[in-house]
């Protein structure tokens, strides 16, 4: 019998594994309701707190932009988290309802651990000026084009049933944002366009992910096969059977680890444009870390003066510099170093830590200077980039160890994640999680494979997923939770020999092709008609 006979007998016999009743009433969504209420008491509540009231906030603008946000993380959960719950309702695991509402629940408590490595790694593909000028026009329109882009594609491949990569969508946005930067350029001046290296590296992540996911979960079938004798565990469901308790035990693992993972993972993505959002818009309350310690502006003076002392032994004689900002701008914008770069940065940071070396915390620093040095800070992690990472300026392993240090304190100063930014990803995440699923789960559940998902695909191709994001998350890359899923589904669909829809697949992989184009061509297209508007 085929998929779709077996199917629609299923439906006949009111045996759909999407409508199997949970029997547990109206409780989980009474709770749901309690925490979705409890978390904007107090997101609306610490936001008002971080705000600094001395200071007009154009809360207009702030709620469109951070609505904005947490509707690129609610389109996410709807439309990526859906890979997580597919497998333990289909092979009847867990009611759907409840599937739905414990994957929501652990993307939540993804979110709220996630170290923030994965929100700022995209953050740095998008060009550095405008990162410095997020507040200025041309910010502005760069984060409403990128959030914008994503989203409708985002929608339009939910409409049509097709697990496209929410990552894939907003690092093409980005890049987009990027050419269209340069584009808009007036002719002769230096402008940042997409930092290609991370570009590359963040590309490869994606690509390299979806071929681990196929063909780990075909290998880890096979050694299923081959070690664990139950034929149950390679068959069909039967009826609502649900599996063995040992393998349902593991579905339910996995469909944990995923959500969990998935939460860690796509949920940065959401904290880092919130917090870029929040530079360009309230920068008085944001662009300088109030969080940590407050000490830790001592240990960046301390830093600071010792990576300046580092860089003066690298100097050449005879070489001077009288624009230090420029020089280090350049250098930053073209991937560059000379004997001048070297001069230039060592003087930048002399500079910047004088004028914060009167004042003990971030919260003594006066208001007019609070965006400056914050981008006077982030501006010299560039350059540092470029010698600890890119290693243009050799250096010994205990000069490099200090140049590390100051790069570490200049992190602690400008890249943060307030409580509060989470607990809203978190929420717009998770309850994404718990309203559109349906249309991508039966697209994993029904359409990839030729048969039913068995018990052992759904265990081998959840496995792999989650120990590749988990992988990911650690090594700070974003990886596409759908891809690897579906690619984990259709590698044990081909393990077990029970063929694909090619159909769904040709689909599956045109959307993947086209993501990339038709969101970089979105984005492209916004920011140059925003530019004109904002």
């Amino acid at each position: 019998m085929t998929l779709s006979n077996a199917t629609d007998a299923r439906l006949l016999k009111d045996e759909h594994p999407l409508d199997k009743p949970s029997n547990l009433g109206n409780w989980p969504n009474y709770a749901v309701v309690a925490i979705l209420i409890g978390g904007l008491f107090y997101v609306g509540y610490s936001l008002t707190q971080d705000l600094t009231s001395s200071v007009a906030v154009p809360w207009i603008l702030l709620g469109l932009a951070l609505v904005t946000a947490l509707g690129f993380e609610f389109v996410n959960g709807f439309h990526d988290t859906a890979n997580a719950v597919a497998t333990v309702i289909y092979t009847n695991s867990l009611p759907a309802e409840i599937a739905v509402i414990w994957s929501g629940i652990f993307n939540f408590l993804g979110v709220m651990t996630a170290s923030g490595a994965v929100a700022f790694g995209i953050i740095s593909l998008l060009p550095v000026e405008l990162i410095m000028q997020v507040g200025s026009s041309a910010g502005l329109a760069m984060v409403f084009s990128l959030l914008t882009a994503a989203i409708l594609w985002n929608l339009g491949t939910w409409y049509l049933g097709l697990p496209a990569s929410s990552s894939h969508t907003l690092i093409g946005s980005i890049v987009g944002v990027g050419l269209a930067n340069q584009f808009l350029a007036p002719t002769g001046t230096a402008t940042s366009g997409v930092d290609w290296s991370k570009a590359t590296e963040v590309g490869m992540s994606l690509l390299i992910s979806p071929l681990v996911g196929f063909g780990m979960a075909a290998l880890l079938l096979l050694a299923m096969r081959l070690l664990i004798k139950n034929k149950a565990l390679y068959e069909a469901p039967k009826g609502q059977t649900p599996p063995p308790l040992w393998i349902r035990g593991l579905l339910i693992f996995t469909c944990t680890g995923v959500s969990f993972a998935h939460g860690s993972n796509d949920g940065q993505k959401g904290m880092g444009l919130i917090m870029l959002i929040l530079i360009g818009v309230v920068p008085t309350s944001f662009a300088l870390n109030r969080t940590p310690d407050i000490n830790y502006l001592e240990a960046y003076k301390s830093a600071a003066t010792a990576a300046a002392t580092t860089l003066r032994s690298y100097e050449k004689p005879g070489i001077t510099v009288t624009d230090a900002n420029a020089v280090v701008s350049n250098a930053v914008r073209n991937k560059t170093w000379s004997d001048e770069t070297t001069v230039a940065l060592r003087q930048f940071i002399d500079q910047t830590n004088a004028s914060i070396s009167p004042y003990g915390s971030a919260s003594t620093v006066p208001v007019g200077m609070v965006s400056n040095t914050r981008n006077n800070m982030y501006l010299t992690g560039e350059a540092l980039k470029l010698i600890d990472k890119a290693k243009l300026l050799p250096m010994q392993p205990a000069d490099l160890a200090t140049i590390k240090t100051y790069h570490q304190a200049i992190d602690n100063a400008t890249k943060f994640i307030p409580t509060w930014v989470k607990v809203a990803v978190a929420l717009a995440l998770g309850l994404g999680t718990m309203v559109g699923w349906r249309r991508i789960v039966v697209t994993v559940g029904e359409k990839i494979g030729k048969t039913h998902l068995t018990y052992g695909q759904g265990a081998s191709a959840e496995l792999v997923a989650m120990g590749t994001i988990f992988t990911a998350d650690t090594l700070g890359l974003p990886v596409s939770t759908t891809h690897i899923l579906s690619s984990g589904v259709a590698g044990s669909m081909v393990a077990n020999g029970s063929g694909l829809q090619m159909s769904t697949v040709r689909n599956l992989l045109m959307a993947w092709v086209l993501t990339l184009p038709v969101s970089i061509a979105l984005s492209f297209t916004l920011f140059v008609i925003l530019r004109q508007l904002i």
